[in-house]
């Protein structure tokens, strides 16, 4: 796979958040590509390749997904349930990246099988981390001989 970039889809109605992720992206070694979506019916869209996605070159699968949980059209728990119970998207990480510190909100996300729960704004060290560990992975990924 050489140096692709990983693609990462994220799902953030917030336009300021949005940014703030993608800067923080930007600050890592990781050569990444960053899909934004506003809501969660357009990240169904994506994922499952329908309507303005429809042609798989419009829509890369992405090896990343970062989840807001409040958003419209479609929640963000609905847009987890429904990745992780298809067989050709569950293996996708899905971190969620929230303003709720809610235990429930917590118990639900990890419940439908999310890779990992961050609160906003997003803390500086527990972003790193995840990034570091994203940077093991693409790595694992950019070295893994093709099938």
């Amino acid at each position: 796979m050489g140096s692709e970039p990983i693609t990462i889809l994220l799902v953030e109605d917030n336009l300021d958040h949005a940014e703030l992720v993608i800067r923080r992206l930007a600050e890592h070694a990781i050569p990444n590509r960053v899909i934004h979506v506003c809501d969660g019916q357009a990240a169904l869209d994506y994922l499952f390749r329908e309507n303005e996605f429809s042609a798989p070159e419009k829509a890369p699968r992405p090896q990343l997904v970062l989840l807001d949980l409040r958003l419209p059209k479609v929640d963000g728990i609905e847009v987890l349930r429904r990745v992780k119970e298809t067989e050709s998207l569950r293996a996708i990480p899905v971190v969620i990246l929230t303003t709720s510190e809610a235990e429930y909100d917590v118990a639900r996300a990890y419940t439908h099988y999310a890779n990992s729960y961050i609160v906003k704004p997003i803390d500086h060290q527990k972003f790193r981390q995840l990034m570091n560990d994203l940077g093991y992975y693409w790595i694992e990924w950019n070295t893994t001989p093709e099938m």
